[in-house]
């Protein structure tokens, strides 16, 4: 085996060890700042409503648009599940508050600058298109006692998030 592939699979194997979420462990929970600078802390909603997490690479970039103007098109139903939505990316609480403005979107988008939050829930692209550390898209579902009840994390950042399963499983929460 050459260097570079065997360089490539003890990479591998290190990224499998980082991964901490899947179906029916506890969310991590974290603090990140939303578009007006304020910290949000995840756990905070516990035992009050459900959380969608919705990460997404970049804003203001046409497939992250698209998805969370889809999101919030969506917003009612959403809210009749009983569930609280927050888009994250590793974009500046600066950015994201222009990109929440321009989009008129209607939920809480946070900025993981630091990038702590996607690497806890193993949502970080080697490389994006020359990128490091952008997070991937990805969807969570996490019930009113904190625990994952549904996720997704796509490779392919042009693909959407199955909206459908994502409010399959809240309905089935309810």
């Amino acid at each position: 085996m050459d260097m570079n592939r065997l360089k490539k699979k003890l990479n591998q194997k290190s990224i499998d060890k980082r991964m901490t979420t899947k179906i029916d462990s506890k969310a991590p929970d974290f603090t990140l700042q939303n578009t007006k600078g304020e910290h949000i802390t995840l756990s905070g909603f516990r035992g009050d409503t459900n959380i969608v997490l919705l990460f997404f690479p970049v804003a203001f970039s046409s497939t992250c648009t698209k998805e969370l103007c889809t999101t919030r098109d969506n917003m009612k139903l959403y809210n009749s599940l009983d569930a609280k939505v927050f888009g994250i990316s590793v974009d500046s609480f600066f950015c994201l508050r222009e990109f929440k403005k321009r989009e008129n979107l209607n939920f809480t988008l946070l900025s993981d600058f630091n990038r702590e939050v996607s690497a806890k829930y193993n949502v970080l692209y080697d490389d994006f298109y020359g990128m490091k550390g952008v997070s991937k898209r990805a969807s969570f579902v996490i019930d009113k006692e904190g625990t994952i009840k549904f996720q997704e994390i796509l490779e392919d950042a042009s693909g959407l998030p199955d909206f459908k399963g994502i409010q399959q499983t809240l309905g089935e929460l309810k």
